[in-house]
C-alpha cells in the first residue's frame, strides 16, 4: 500500500481559547465538524452545562489540529473541513481513533485509507495523518 501524503499539525490552545471567545463555540463548531461531529459536540455540551468551556475546547482542538494534517496530507486534493470525519478512541468497545474521509464529488483521487494519532498535553495538541492508497 503505497503512501500518499503525511500531515502534522500543532495546535496552540491559548490560540483556540481566543478564537471562541470572540466568535463563539457552536459557530465555529458548526463551521468545523462534520454532520457526526457536530451531533457529538451537541451531546458533550448538553452534558457539561455550564462547565464545559475545557471539554468543548479539547473537543473542537483535537478535530482542528487533525484536519489541519489530513488536509496537508491529502494534498493536492483539497477536502473541505466536513468532508473529514474524526472519532476518538472509543475505551467501552478499544476501538482506536479513526478518520474518514467523504468526499461530496466521487471524483477526487485515490486517497482511501487514513490513519491518524493524536496527542494532547498542556497547551497543545499535537495531530498526525498518513494516508494511503488500498
Amino acid at each position: 500500500m503505497p503512501i500518499l501524503g503525511i500531515g502534522v499539525d500543532i495546535l496552540y490552545l491559548p490560540r483556540l481559547i481566543n478564537l471562541l471567545n470572540r466568535r463563539g463555540s457552536e459557530a465555529f463548531a458548526t463551521k468545523i465538524l462534520s454532520s457526526q461531529e457536530l451531533r457529538t459536540f451537541q451531546l458533550l455540551a448538553e452534558q457539561h452545562g455550564e462547565d464545559k468551556t475545557a471539554k468543548i475546547t479539547q473537543f473542537l482542538g483535537v478535530r482542528w489540529a487533525v484536519k489541519e494534517a489530513a488536509y496537508k496530507a491529502l494534498y493536492p486534493i483539497r477536502p473541505t473541513w466536513k468532508e473529514v470525519t474524526y472519532s476518538s478512541f472509543n475505551g467501552a468497545t478499544g476501538v482506536k481513533p479513526t478518520l474518514v474521509y467523504r468526499p461530496v464529488h466521487d471524483d477526487v483521487g485515490p486517497a482511501n485509507k487514513l490513519h491518524v494519532s493524536v496527542s494532547h498535553d498542556g497547551d497543545y495538541i499535537y495531530a498526525q495523518v498518513i494516508v494511503e492508497s488500498t
